[in-house]
């Protein structure tokens, strides 16, 4: 039992282990790009934000292409049911060709001219 035991504790240890040394690393990452851009003159900041701005709506364009066209081609698929020939409604069912049950009955509801309560 304490052999297990060790271990699930050395598996807790290193996953708190690794945890720390990564929020140690996002912070100094954090730290050098800050003094990165502070070196940096405003106007390549804007400069800078500007072309990515530009680089990532030229990525939403594509993403948008090659989204339509997975849902135009998903449309044009054999499986839809567009492309069946079929009904949505199903008219070959039974359902539809029953009997009305109600035709031909009389309406019990009416007494010779006025309504029965």
């Amino acid at each position: 039992m304490s052999i297990i035991k060790r271990l699930l504790e050395g598996v807790k240890g290193n996953k708190a282990e690794f945890k720390e040394k990564y929020k140690q690393a996002e912070i100094e990452l954090k730290i050098a790009k800050t003094l990165e851009e502070r070196s940096k003159s405003s106007n390549r900041r804007e400069l800078e934000k500007y072309v990515r701005d530009q680089e990532e709506s030229k990525i939403k364009m594509e993403l948008d292409k090659i989204h339509k066209q997975q849902n135009s081609e998903s449309w044009k698929s054999n499986h839809s049911v567009m492309n069946k020939g079929k009904s949505i409604l199903h008219e070959d069912t039974n359902i539809l060709k029953q009997k009305n049950i109600f035709k031909g009955n009389k309406n019990n509801m009416l007494n010779k001219g006025g309504m029965f309560f």
